[in-house]
């Protein structure tokens, strides 16, 4: 090819093709192709509940679950320049929730707003993130204008982690810093393989989970220091739990083929687990390449198996009074 055929980027103006935030921008945001872009951008599965939801007392452009934990997201939109009317907006939400992300898209952010969130960040615990986005239109020559999203602002949770483990005095311990370093490590090797799976934070829990594209499914991945065990598990919550997860056990001959190994079913006073277990010493720090190598295998099978399968369970399809068990 001469390089005199290559094209040139044309940057367009985002008014040309959604002249309305409310009617043309959140509509289109809001389709599952456009917010799989968001996710991408922010590291997050995000999963659209309601276009200009309410949410206690207030109403968001977007309201969004994290399918990682099932938490909430909100997104504000706005397609010019950030303006303190906005900023307002977003603290009045997380001053009225307890545990909240909240994007915030724009054109063009000023960089006194964009401070603003990375202080934000700063001050707030782990239950708030606050992302800045600003969004762009291109084009080469006559093509379709493409959407690129570029991130601005974001949490800082590494250091938020390294903050609340030193000051909070219960998790000042061995095994605490011990999981904390596991993850960290894990993270590291996600990235070398270069997996779907986005790196965990750092924090001194037993688990980590990820989303499988559907609100109250979460695959996990954990270890148990005590009784020196790695496991992976889905994990389903919500108000029809029971009848997704007698769905799927009526499935467990062919998911246990499909995936290879044999499932634990276990049945909680809220949540349902699908567990696979093995032996898994996390304080012997020269078997993590090996644990780590198990983990990622292990999810990746859940997600082939699962993640397809579950998009599509009706809860409505399972009556207790005809299956009990």
């Amino acid at each position: 090819m001469n390089k005199s055929d290559l094209g040139r980027l044309e940057k367009v103006d985002l008014r040309t093709y959604w002249q309305r935030e409310d009617t043309d921008f959140t509509p289109w945001l809001a389709q599952e192709e456009n917010i799989a872009l968001l996710s991408v951008a922010i590291g997050m599965d995000l999963e659209v509940q309601e276009q200009e939801a309410s949410v206690g007392p207030f109403r968001a452009d977007v309201l969004c679950r994290n399918a990682d934990d099932n938490s909430f997201v909100l997104i504000e939109n706005q397609l010019e320049r950030t303006d303190h009317s906005h900023l307002g907006q977003l603290l009045t939400y997380a001053a009225g929730l307890d545990a909240v992300t909240l994007v915030w898209v724009v054109e063009r952010f000023t960089e006194e707003h964009r401070a603003a969130l990375d202080w934000l960040n700063r001050i707030t615990d782990e239950n708030f993130h606050f992302f800045g986005i600003e969004i762009e239109l291109w084009r080469i020559g006559d093509s379709v204008p493409a959407p690129k999203f570029n991130l601005v602002a974001k949490p800082n949770d590494w250091a938020k982690t390294v903050r609340e483990a030193a000051s909070a005095p219960g998790q000042q311990t061995e095994s605490g810093r011990l999981k904390s370093e596991f993850w960290a490590a894990y993270a590291d090797y996600l990235a070398e393989q270069g997996s779907s799976f986005r790196p965990p934070r750092p924090r001194p829990y037993n688990w980590q989970g990820w989303g499988l594209g559907r609100s109250y499914f979460q695959l996990a991945a954990a270890v148990n220091v005590r009784d020196k065990r790695n496991a992976v598990y889905l994990n389903l919550s919500g108000p029809d739990a029971e009848a997704y997860y007698q769905l799927l056990r009526d499935q467990q001959e062919e998911l246990e083929s499909a995936l290879g190994f044999t499932l634990e079913w276990e049945k909680g006073a809220k949540e349902r687990k699908l567990i696979v277990r093995r032996p898994g010493d996390t304080t012997d720090r020269a078997n993590w390449p090996e644990q780590h190598e198990w983990l990622h295998d292990t999810m990746l099978a859940f997600q082939r198996v699962f993640q397809p399968l579950v998009r599509d369970l009706d809860a409505s399809e399972w009556s207790e009074s005809e299956d009990e068990r």
